[in-house]
C-alpha cells in the first residue's frame, strides 16, 4: 500500500461521513450529538472517528459547516453574483429561491448553520456562521441592486428575505407544516416581482 493510498482512504471516508454527520447534528444539535450518537449514526468506532477527525466533534462540526457553505457557494451565492443586470438579476434571484427550497426539502429540513448560530457553542463556530450569512446577504444585495432597486430597497429586501427564510424554516419545523416554508418563499417572490 502506497502513502497516497493511505492518505486517500481517510479523505474519501471523511467526505462520505460529512452528510451523515450533518444529519446527526441536524437531528440532535451540537450538544445532543454525543459521541455515542455519532458512532451509532456513522457505524464507526471512536478510534476510527478520531482517525478521520483527529480534532473530535469540533472538527466534525467545522467540516459539516464548510460542506454546507461550499454547497451554498456553488448553488446559490455564485449564481447570484454571476447573474446579469435587470431581468437576468431577477432570474438569478428566482434561481436562489428554487435552490433554497430544494436544499431545505421544501421546509422539511432545518438550517443547520442557523441552529449553530443559536446554541451555546455559537462562539466556537461564530466565524463560519457569520461568513455564511454575510456572503449570502452580499450576493443577494448585489443582485437586487443589479435588478434595478436602489440601495435602501435592496438592503431592506435582503434583510427581509433572509429573515423570512430562516423564520419560515423554524416555524415549519415548530408546527410540523413544511408548506409554511413554501408559501413564504412564494409570497416573497411575488412581492419582489411586483416591485419591478
Amino acid at each position: 500500500m502506497t502513502d497516497a493510498t493511505i492518505v486517500a482512504k481517510p479523505l474519501s471516508q471523511r467526505e462520505e461521513l460529512i452528510p451523515v454527520l450533518a444529519e446527526i447534528f441536524r437531528a440532535h444539535g451540537y450538544e445532543g450529538a454525543s459521541l455515542a450518537r455519532i458512532t451509532e449514526g456513522t457505524g464507526l468506532g471512536k478510534g476510527s472517528l478520531y482517525y478521520v477527525f483527529p480534532g473530535g466533534k469540533d472538527e466534525m462540526a467545522n467540516a459539516v459547516l464548510s460542506h454546507i457553505d461550499g454547497w451554498f457557494q456553488r448553488e446559490v451565492f455564485i449564481p447570484l453574483r454571476e447573474s446579469g443586470e435587470g431581468e437576468d438579476a431577477m432570474a438569478g434571484i428566482a434561481h436562489m429561491f428554487r435552490e433554497v427550497q430544494r436544499y431545505f426539502l421544501s421546509g422539511r429540513k432545518v438550517c443547520l448553520i442557523g441552529v449553530f448560530a443559536l446554541v451555546n457553542v455559537r462562539d466556537r463556530f461564530a466565524d463560519k456562521v457569520k461568513d455564511y450569512f454575510v456572503d449570502w446577504a452580499a450576493a443577494l444585495n448585489d443582485a437586487l441592486l443589479r435588478s434595478g432597486l436602489d440601495a435602501d430597497e435592496a438592503a431592506g429586501w435582503t434583510e427581509e428575505i433572509l429573515a423570512a427564510i430562516q423564520g419560515a424554516l423554524v416555524l415549519a419545523r415548530a408546527i410540523d407544516d413544511p408548506a409554511v416554508f413554501v408559501r413564504t418563499l412564494d409570497r416573497l417572490q411575488q412581492r419582489l416581482q411586483a416591485t419591478g
